[in-house]
């Protein structure tokens, strides 16, 4: 069997399974061991040692322990080390991602290690590689790992926090009892964890953040997917004041220069709500361990630095593991280990459900009682009726989505009209229906743009006043391949501000919202179309 691991890129935590995790942290574990030991036999089994295998530090926004962690991973492999200097790179002279990274691929270079302000950048990267190889032939395709972007994600953060977290676990999946505290908002090492904590079968979460930080809605609601129990606080004085207090709490740096100046004129008293004070000590549990992404605030550290040489230090330890943790995972990529594992959970299945229903209309009989025609509205003889539009919202909303579904099936310059009506059923519940006489049929194109744009709604095509057709629409499970698609997140690598071409895919969420498939912005479906 092949390596699975092999050029594999890491754009977020969920690229890599949780058995694949689990066996990525058993290799850690070993090399760690190797490391104190000075085993060098072992040490030779996961060292690269190709002075050819090209490895790439892209790292767009400030950093050091990622990056210095990577390079001296890179440094023990005998690797080739290369860095871009952003401040003097073609960036700066307009160049897009994607030809960039085509061009420094084309140089020999395996794995790109990239952190960015705009979110998505690997992803969109992966699918750049995967043609770009092909094009020209590549023996190996570059893989790309996430060192960070922007306010979406941190996986490798992830993985060396999930390591440490497993090591004062007795390494043990069962169960974590988790305090996440600091700023939820800004903070991708936590935001990682959404998806990340999957790997302890049982998750209890506290979120500990004043509301201006707090974890936006979006990941808590994952987190309630994911089955995780989440509590939410304002302050660690507030939490400290009931019971059940985590075992193990990871802290983050408030980032308010992020925030205007309205946030910053209160910093001194926001800062204060997730500080730790010594006060609070003897409210801790015993064995309790504190973990930080690092670096912390040399003036406002949210763990002072009274509590460095006590029992609740696990961040020192944390840091270190990053450098082992990235050491496994280039090996991994580079398939100097991994051979040997199997794996074992089903490969995941792309949803193909079909959501255009087509209605069988042969040979049904009329029924007055149903078959009213709403308020105001009388028959066509020829053309379309799409109707039971935004059913059951208000009439100012059902009449912004009809203009905005005649928009994107581009009806605005054909004769008909848009009307809002109640249901023949209960005249308390609105509804849309536009209608075109002069439209004789909509495309499979444009039946999957009606379905991304009014889901719910029926779609019947008339011929000298009888119905021939008529189709039902669901929410469709991805959306893509339109030009007039857009996230509307402006850090995301999709977003038309960003002017780098990458096309616009969203996946339908449990809850029915569409996230985007770069940064994971979560959008209703009437919010995606520009």
């Amino acid at each position: 069997m092949a390596n699975v691991f092999v050029s594999r890129s890491l754009a977020v935590i969920d690229d890599l399974t949780i058995e694949e995790r689990v066996y990525l942290f058993e290799q850690t574990r070993a090399l760690k061991k190797a490391i104190a030991t000075q085993d060098e036999q072992t040490l030779r089994h996961f060292r690269i040692n190709d002075s050819d295998f090209g490895i790439y530090e892209v790292f767009l926004e400030d950093s050091t322990r990622t990056k210095e962690s990577f390079r001296n991973a890179a440094k023990f492999h005998r690797a080739k080390v290369s860095d871009l200097a952003a401040e003097s790179s073609s960036f700066n002279k307009g160049e897009s991602y994607a030809d960039t990274f085509n061009t420094l691929a084309g140089y020999g270079n395996s794995v790109f290690i990239v952190r960015s302000k705009l979110e998505g950048v690997c992803r969109w990267l992966e699918d750049e590689a995967v043609e770009f190889a092909r094009r020209n032939s590549l023996w190996r395709k570059p893989a790309f790992i996430n060192a960070g972007d922007g306010k979406h994600e941190h996986p490798t953060q992830e993985l060396l926090d999930e390591f440490t977290f497993l090591e004062d676990n007795a390494w043990s999946t069962e169960s974590i009892h988790l305090a996440l505290v600091g700023d939820l908002y800004h903070g991708r090492t936590v935001h990682s964890k959404v998806d990340g904590l999957r790997i302890f079968k049982n998750v209890k979460v506290d979120l500990i953040a004043p509301v201006e930080l707090a974890m936006p809605e979006s990941y808590v609601t994952k987190m309630k997917e994911n089955k995780y129990s989440v509590r939410i606080f304002n302050s660690i004085e507030e939490y400290l004041k009931q019971h059940d207090i985590a075992p193990k709490w990871y802290f983050t740096r408030p980032q308010l220069e992020r925030m205007g100046e309205r946030i910053l004129a209160r910093q001194e008293e926001l800062r204060q709500t997730v500080t730790f004070c010594k006060e609070f000590v003897s409210k801790l549990p015993q064995g309790t361990k504190f973990y930080h992404p690092l670096p912390r605030h040399r003036v406002h550290p949210t763990i002072p630095t009274f509590l460095d040489d006590t029992e609740l230090n696990g961040w020192e330890r944390q840091s270190i593991n990053g450098m082992y943790v990235r050491i496994v995972l280039l090996a991994l990529i580079a398939g100097k280990i991994g051979d040997d594992f199997i794996p074992t959970e089903p490969v995941k299945v792309r949803n193909d459900e079909e959501y255009i229903i087509k209605v069988d209309t042969r040979n049904k009989k009329p029924d007055p009682a149903k078959d009213q025609y709403s308020e105001g509205v009388r028959p066509i003889r020829d053309g379309i009726v799409i109707d039971h539009i935004g059913r059951k919202d208000d009439p100012a909303t059902i009449r912004k989505q009809m203009a905005q579904i005649t928009k994107v099936l581009k009806l605005d310059d054909c004769r008909g009209g848009e009307w809002v009506s109640t249901s023949t059923q209960d005249t308390a519940i609105y509804k849309g229906i536009i209608f075109r006489p002069q439209v004789k049929e909509l495309c499979r194109k444009d039946l999957k743009r009606l379905a991304a744009v009014a889901a719910g709604c029926t779609l019947n095509i008339i011929s000298e006043g009888q119905v021939i057709a008529k189709y039902r629409t669901h929410l469709p499970p991805r959306i893509y391949n339109f030009d007039d698609l857009s996230c509307n997140n402006e850090a995301c690598i999709s977003h038309p501000a960003q002017s780098e071409g990458a096309p616009a895919k969203f996946i339908r969420t449990p809850d029915n919202r569409y996230a985007c498939e770069y940064c994971g912005r979560l959008h209703t479906y009437k919010e995606i179309w520009t």
